[in-house]
């Protein structure tokens, strides 16, 4: 009886330990391919950065916790996107959009004023003194470089991706001259700036058509780029504080000044946000360029690269970081009646050597303005005419505004710009000096697609019943 129970236990061990052996040779093979795995990741993974990281303090830029996400936007396209230090250029523009990771920024290697000052504090401040001026090594990139830094880039490839075109001094062109490579861990940066951030240099900064150029840059650059989210930015110039710099503020995640930095300061990646000279709408005016407007939905049926929808889809980015991308704003305009925005030109203080006085346009402007509000009174279609004071009306009113028009008229001026943000139904009507016969506001309603109509004075003074006859064939054309 006990030998029987011994024999049995024995095949019983018999049966048991292959099935031990197999478990065990299970586990091994598995855990050894968790370690394969974990080894393959790190290889491909960039290694550990022996630089310390801290916040951006001085600069005060939004952590990433903070960054905005892109608004929606009906126009959006998907945006195409090359290749680290690398530029998307643009044959068409003969511009390019420059960008790298391991970025280091010296202030000190920069002369030029502070920036972000009160108005009234540098009044009469020479405008050479806030424009850069780059020394050797005031940016930095992380690349195959032994030894003494070397330059980034040579004539050659500024003179082909980066030329001067009419620009005397092409500040983004000196910034890539002044760019040094460097080994490896030879950055020496005890601040960091983790998220993406865009570098800009504005010339006329208090100027609505020379500023929105430069948000189209910003913006192009940073979708071009494919980030993520809207991006920091930094003023690589020592302009003062002016109005329109709520706006950068409202379009992307924050806005300072490279002189705010006190020491040397890296980015992991930093995008060089081209001229607003180098944008279509600027370029345009002394070159030809073979694109019209059309609708996104036509686009994305059938995609034509002799058709755009940009403008209106940066227009719209504009009215989102204001929370005016809306559908009661569009049904007001047809339940309300008929509006018709005249844009004014008015007095107001840009910058520290402006005398306060904008020239005149329109030399009978009130007069004008007065005989077509009598005269919409009149009319048995509802039509209601306002007063564009854009001068003394915030962005968002001014925006509101041009949403809200059917009808946008005025005499050639920086007003007219915001016509990148009308609705695909508007109407333009431009009062063209004898002096002022440039094709700015042309264009922009040609490559957003809208209605466009000019008057050409003689001089600078209007005819009255010449304005009205235009205003009435147009409001015909609406049903009035």
């Amino acid at each position: 009886m006990m030998a029987g129970r011994a024999h049995g236990h024995r095949n019983r061990l018999r049966r048991l330990i292959p099935r031990l052996l197999l478990l065990l040779v299970a586990v091994y093979a598995a855990s050894f391919a968790i370690y394969l795995l974990l080894q393959s990741h790190s290889h491909h993974q960039s290694p550990p950065d022996p630089t310390p990281r801290t916040e951006a303090r001085d600069g005060v830029l939004a952590p990433s916790s903070s960054q905005k996400p892109w608004p929606r936007l009906p126009s959006f396209l998907p945006w195409v996107s090359g290749g680290w230090f690398r530029c998307h250029h643009s044959e068409t523009l003969g511009s390019s959009i420059c960008e790298g990771a391991r970025v280091r920024l010296d202030p000190a290697l920069i002369a030029m004023s502070r920036g972000g000052e009160p108005l009234e504090q540098v009044m009469g401040r020479a405008e050479e003194e806030e424009l850069p001026k780059y020394e050797p090594g005031a940016l930095q990139v992380e690349g195959p470089a032994a030894g003494m830094p070397v330059p980034l880039v040579d004539a050659g490839f500024l003179n082909d991706y980066v030329p001067t075109g009419g620009i005397g001094m092409h500040t983004m062109r000196a910034l890539l001259e002044s760019t040094r490579v460097v080994p490896p861990g030879e950055l020496h940066c005890s601040q960091w700036v983790e998220e993406p951030t865009l570098l800009v240099t504005r010339f006329e900064y208090a100027n609505l058509f020379h500023t929105i150029t430069d948000w189209y840059s910003a913006y192009v650059s940073s979708r071009v780029t494919n980030l993520p989210n809207r991006p920091n930015v930094v003023f690589l110039d020592g302009h003062c504080k002016a109005q329109l710099e709520e706006t950068w503020e409202a379009l992307f995640s924050s806005v300072t000044y490279a002189k705010n930095f006190t020491v040397p300061v890296c980015f992991r990646h930093a995008i060089l946000s081209p001229l607003g000279y180098e944008t279509a709408m600027f370029k345009g005016l002394s070159e030809s360029f073979s694109c019209e407007g059309a609708s996104v939905d036509s686009l994305r049926e059938k995609p034509d690269y002799e058709k755009t929808a940009r403008l209106s889809e940066f227009g719209e980015m504009i009215v989102a970081s204001f929370d005016l991308l809306q559908d009661d704003i569009m049904s007001s305009k047809k339940s309300n009646g008929l509006n018709v925005l005249f844009v004014r030109r008015e007095d107001y203080l840009a910058h520290p050597r402006h005398s306060g006085k904008v020239e005149s346009r329109l030399s009978n402007e009130q007069e004008v303005y007065d005989a077509i509000d009598k005269w919409a009174q009149g009319l048995k279609c509802k039509v209601n005419v306002a007063n564009g004071l854009f001068a003394h009306m915030t962005m968002k009113e001014q925006l509101r505004a041009i949403l809200e028009a059917s009808v946008v008229i005025g005499a050639h001026g920086a007003g007219l710009t915001h016509l990148v943000s009308a609705t695909p139904d508007t109407k333009v009507l431009e009062i063209i000096s004898s002096m002022y016969r440039r094709p700015h506001f042309a264009l922009i309603s040609h490559w957003k697609s809208l209605e466009y109509h000019a008057i050409n004075l003689p001089g600078s003074f209007a005819r009255v019943t010449d304005v009205i006859n235009e205003l009435r064939k147009i409001l015909e054309g609406l049903g009035c």
